[in-house]
């Protein structure tokens, strides 16, 4: 019998491949994206020190009141807006953009081209 793959353990792979040579530091942090079927995450992400400086969701409360008649692509956008304001006000200009093993299309790609329009450089 022929098993088909799971997708996720294929963008877990994925993810571990990318990860082998990017990593967050204190000057330049990672800027990890999580999707999930109805929510998106985004977090700032020190690797050296282990720890995460800023982090953005579709379930913080602000974010939640103004997004209750947003589609999907609207909601990372303003997720994309919402951590780089946060890392901005913590001084963070650059971080390293990391995709988590999805595909840099839809949902991720707006939230990068939001944060990029708020300011960060990646």
């Amino acid at each position: 019998m022929i098993k088909k793959p799971s997708r996720n353990g294929l963008r877990i792979s994925k993810h571990k491949r990318i990860r082998r040579n990017m990593q967050g530091t204190p000057d330049k942090p990672r800027l990890c994206v999580f999707r999930s079927l109805n929510h998106i995450y985004a977090q700032v992400i020190d690797d050296v020190n282990k720890h995460t400086l800023v982090s953005a969701s579709t379930l913080e409360a602000e974010l939640r009141e103004s997004l209750k008649e947003a589609n999907r692509m609207d909601a990372a956008k303003a997720v994309g807006t919402a951590v780089a304001n946060k890392a901005l006000a913590k001084g963070i200009t650059e971080v390293v953009f990391d995709r988590n093993g999805y595909k840099y299309h839809g949902k991720v790609a707006a939230l990068a081209g939001a944060a990029r329009a708020a300011g960060l450089k990646f």
